[in-house]
């Protein structure tokens, strides 16, 4: 039997194998070789950055958010002031289910169908935020609850913040004004303006008064402190720390107490009020009724506060003094006369017969005068004093409405007073190019008569009355209006005060300021329009009464306020400074729909003036107890 015996050849077997063998081994050399690039990529050429990044896990930096500057009376009574509260905040990020979280934390804490809507509203405006309160100011009780069942709630904690607290709430709402949460819009615009890192952590910001004008210095600057954590970021030790300082103070030339007093006086009125150092420009008292409470915005206002305020007839969100627009009656009436005086149309002696109404030359449209039958014979003081409508619409006539609008500018109407509070309007002082461009009509010679009394399209704010009073009782020395007396700043302990520089001095005669000057006394004395406020007074002072008119009275009608709706009848205006010979404080009030100005808002100034010098506590004037007589 034959077999085929096939032979091995170990040699080339083992030729093969050691080639197997070589090719592994350099392979797992090339991947070793790859390693240790790695390892030394790692380890020596990136060492820096991953050494960053392992600290940043490490380490964190943590905002410390601080104090807002406190705002003071010239007193120093705090009218706006932190107080330490909890607050019970929520990451929606770290939430899985937001809602059903809510609804849970509802069985620990009290959430009602308000503070729901509020965070839902937070969190449409808030979207870089990641830390947003549905509750705030918890009660001891309540933060023990939460504390003991936190285990249950990943991503919501228990915070301590400073809340802002406003003591005279309507008092000063207008003036001071409200922080609010920080929107998307802010954070832009804090963005635009390079200040965003000084915001870090900050949940606030001023929204109007001068808790927005004066922001910068109210906020203060941010700190940080490094700070260890574990795996589960927890705070195990602080590295370092950069403490926070204070926002300034604000010391406000403002007095509480006369604050107060002025709406004491102002009773049910609705209207404005503000008070003036004509001195320096200083704000002694600012009154806009009716008001409303600033602590309702900080948390964010819930919607049936909002609405209320939003939608009420009284309008108590809208600023009076600074934003309400009136024509201005016959408080315009001494810067005509000024006008006619220093144009030359009219001196001391003129006078005219006023029959109670003047006519354009080939026109039977009669301008009434308040006083029917007229005045009689009427020279420039005593049409200051009794308020004569005729006169001024003869002189307006003389004068031209060129000559009324470029003198009685210099007065700073149809202008800003550039107050240092947010929100100022310019009013109206009209013009024939104003009624072109706004119009596209012609001006003609009854406007200018409107205007020559302080109707037609003369518009002005309470402010502007204030000002353009101050330039009469300084004999034409203008200052600007401010609120802010002086600035501490806590981070160096200086005081900085301001400095009152005149804006301008107007050029007047002596003599016509004199005679205007006079005359204005001689207002407030028996035959004046202002007469029963000027009574029995220990310090002698200067005023002008006006009468604006809301709704046109047709030709051949009286006007009877006990036959007009409320709304309607005319807005009583009050102009004044004292003593009249020195003046110390300058004075204006308005009375929406008060009637007229001797029977309504003189005496209010007057209360507030008694109480200025003597101390006097006014009593409060009832809304309706004004009747229809003098201007």
């Amino acid at each position: 039997m034959n077999y085929d015996v096939e032979l091995r050849n170990h040699l080339k077997e083992l030729r093969s194998f050691h080639i197997r063998l070589a090719i592994a081994a350099i392979f797992v050399v090339l991947l070793f070789c790859l390693l240790l690039a790695r390892f030394f990529y790692l380890q020596v050429i990136r060492s820096e950055h991953y050494t960053t990044l392992a600290e940043a896990n490490r380490i964190a930096i943590m905002p410390l958010v601080p104090n807002r500057g406190l705002i003071f009376d010239r007193n120093g009574i705090a009218l706006a002031q932190n107080h330490t509260t909890y607050t019970l905040e929520i990451i929606p990020d770290k939430v899985t289910n937001l809602e059903a979280a809510i609804e849970e934390l509802a069985t620990l804490i009290e959430i009602t169908p308000e503070d729901h809507r509020r965070f839902n509203k937070l969190k449409r405006e808030n979207t870089r935020f990641k830390s947003l309160p549905i509750r705030t100011r918890l009660s001891d009780a309540e933060v023990a609850r939460f504390a003991a069942n936190r285990y249950r709630f990943p991503g919501i904690e228990i915070k301590a913040r400073l809340l802002r607290h406003y003591p005279y709430a309507e008092l000063l709402s207008h003036v001071i004004g409200y922080i609010g949460r920080i929107s998307d819009k802010d954070l832009e615009q804090l963005e635009r303006d390079n200040a965003l890192e000084n915001y870090r952590g900050s949940s606030h910001i001023g929204r109007i008064g001068l808790e927005q004008s004066y922001e910068k210095e109210l906020h203060g600057i941010t700190g940080f402190e490094e700070v260890e954590i574990d795996v589960a970021g927890r705070h195990v030790r602080t590295l370092s720390r950069t403490p926070p300082v204070a926002g300034n103070d604000l010391t406000l030339s403002l007095d509480i107490k006369l604050q107060q007093a002025a709406e004491t006086a102002f009773g049910d009125y609705r209207g404005a009020l503000i008070a003036m150092d004509p001195e320096n420009g200083e704000i002694l008292a600012f009154v806009s009724k009716p008001g409303f409470d600033p602590n309702l915005f900080v948390d964010g206002i819930d919607h049936l506060n909002w609405r209320l305020l939003n939608e009420s007839i009284d309008r108590p969100l809208n600023n009076r003094a600074l934003r309400g627009v009136y024509p201005p009656g016959s408080t315009f009436k001494p810067f005509m006369a000024l006008a006619g005086l220093e144009l030359g149309k009219r001196t001391f002696s003129y006078s005219i017969s006023d029959p109670g109404y003047f006519s354009l030359p080939g026109s039977q449209h009669r301008f009434r005068d308040w006083k029917p039958g007229g005045h009689g014979r009427v020279n420039l003081h005593k049409s200051l004093v009794v308020s004569c409508d005729t006169y001024y619409y003869m002189l307006a006539h003389d004068l031209g409405i060129n000559n009324i609008f470029s003198y009685i500018s210099q007065f700073g109407f149809g202008k800003r007073t550039e107050i240092d509070i947010p929100g100022e309007v310019a009013g109206l002082l009209p013009s024939p190019d104003w009624k072109k461009k706004r119009f596209n009509q012609n001006w003609f010679p009854g406007d200018t008569i409107s205007v020559g009394i302080g109707q037609g399209y003369n518009l002005s704010t309470p402010l502007q009355l204030t000002f353009a009073t101050m330039l009469l009782a300084n004999e034409g020395i203008a200052y600007r209006p401010h609120f802010v007396k002086q600035i501490h700043d806590n981070k160096n302990g200086q005081v900085y005060a301001h400095k009152a520089k005149p804006m301008y001095t107007l050029d007047i005669k002596k003599e016509n300021m004199a005679h205007v000057r006079n005359a204005l006394v001689d207002v407030t004395r028996p035959g004046g329009t202002a007469a029963r406020a000027g009574a029995n007074t220990a310090y002698t002072f200067a005023g002008k009464t006006g009468t604006s008119q809301v709704i046109n009275i047709k030709q051949g009608e009286r006007y009877n306020a006990n036959k007009i709706n409320e709304r309607h009848r005319d807005h009583a205006l009050f102009t004044a400074y004292a003593p009249a010979d020195n003046p110390k404080i300058v004075l204006t009030v308005l009375v929406e729909n008060g009637g007229s100005g001797g029977s309504t808002a003189a005496p209010i100034a007057r209360q507030v003036l008694d109480y200025f010098f003597l101390g006097k506590m006014p009593e409060p004037l009832l809304a309706g107890t004004a009747g229809n007589p003098q201007r």
